[in-house]
This record gives C-alpha cells, sequence and structure tokens, in this order.
C-alpha cells in the first residue's frame, strides 16, 4: 500500500472511532453524552427547572383466570407497594386499553396508568422494576409495559 494510501485509511479509521465514541458515549447511559448537558443546562437556565426521569407504567386490571382486579386492590397495592417507594408524588389515571393476544384477538380491558416523576438513580430505577415484578406476580399479569424519557420540571 503507498504512504498516501495508508493516510487516508489512518484518517477514516481515526474518524470512525472518534465519532463511534461519541455515539456511545451519547447513547449508553440516560445521562450520558453532550446532548443531556445541553438539554439539562437549557432546563435549568431558560426553564428554570430541573431534568428529571419521567416513568409511565400501565397496569392491566383483567386477568386470563379469575375475577378483574377491583378498585380496592388496585389502591391497596398503590398504598403498599408504590407509595413508600415514591413518597413524594405520583399521578393515577384510569381507562380502558387493548391488546392482541396470542391468538391475534383484540382485548379490551380496564386499565391504570401510573405517572412517576424522580430524579434518575439507580435506586429509582430498581424501585420502578419492584413494583412491575410485584404487580404481575401479586395479579397474576404476564407483563406491566414501562415508558420512560426525560421531562424538565419545576415545582
Amino acid at each position: 500500500m503507498n504512504p498516501i494510501r495508508h493516510i487516508i485509511v489512518g484518517i477514516a479509521l481515526a474518524t470512525g472511532l472518534v465519532a463511534n465514541a461519541a455515539w456511545a458515549l451519547d447513547t449508553s447511559a440516560h445521562h450520558a453524552g453532550p446532548s443531556y448537558f445541553n438539554e439539562q443546562r437549557f432546563c435549568k437556565h431558560r426553564l428554570h427547572g430541573e431534568l428529571f426521569s419521567r416513568t409511565e407504567l400501565f397496569f392491566g386490571l383483567s386477568r386470563a383466570m379469575g375475577p378483574d382486579i377491583t378498585e380496592e386492590d388496585f389502591q391497596g397495592f398503590i398504598d403498599s407497594k408504590v407509595t413508600p417507594r415514591f413518597p413524594d408524588g405520583l399521578t393515577l389515571l384510569s381507562g380502558i386499553g387493548q391488546f392482541k393476544d396470542s391468538a391475534g384477538t383484540t382485548v379490551q380491558e380496564g386499565s391504570k396508568l401510573l405517572i412517576l416523576l424522580y430524579p434518575f438513580n439507580k435506586e429509582n430505577n430498581l424501585a420502578v422494576e419492584d413494583i412491575r415484578t410485584e404487580y404481575k406476580h401479586k395479579f397474576q399479569q404476564q407483563s406491566v409495559l414501562r415508558v420512560d424519557e426525560r421531562s424538565c420540571v419545576s415545582f
């Protein structure tokens, strides 16, 4: 290989490594990379807020084998399993959800949407996962949908 070709290949490889490293930093963690810091600065200085994690949990109220989960049962779960983990507050909405089961049939059921806003850290993330696991076990559910994003909040 001639020397100029070596230089061109070296530059291309170096550029690829730098681009790959920058991409990894931006997407490898919830709070990593330059976009997070720009978002945090905008939130703090322009909106006078702070970045929190916003987690939405979608709970179904039907059971394959057994009666639907009652309002009292669900509120008991919120009181005993959610509020102790997130005592600063939460929002709970009621609705109707639907999904396709394994046979392709559309199933409608009552549902609850829990919205949590909290500083992101390992402990809070594990608390959310524990809530999901405990709900699935207690009420014989296949899943609890989790949706996460960052939100700029001020109180």
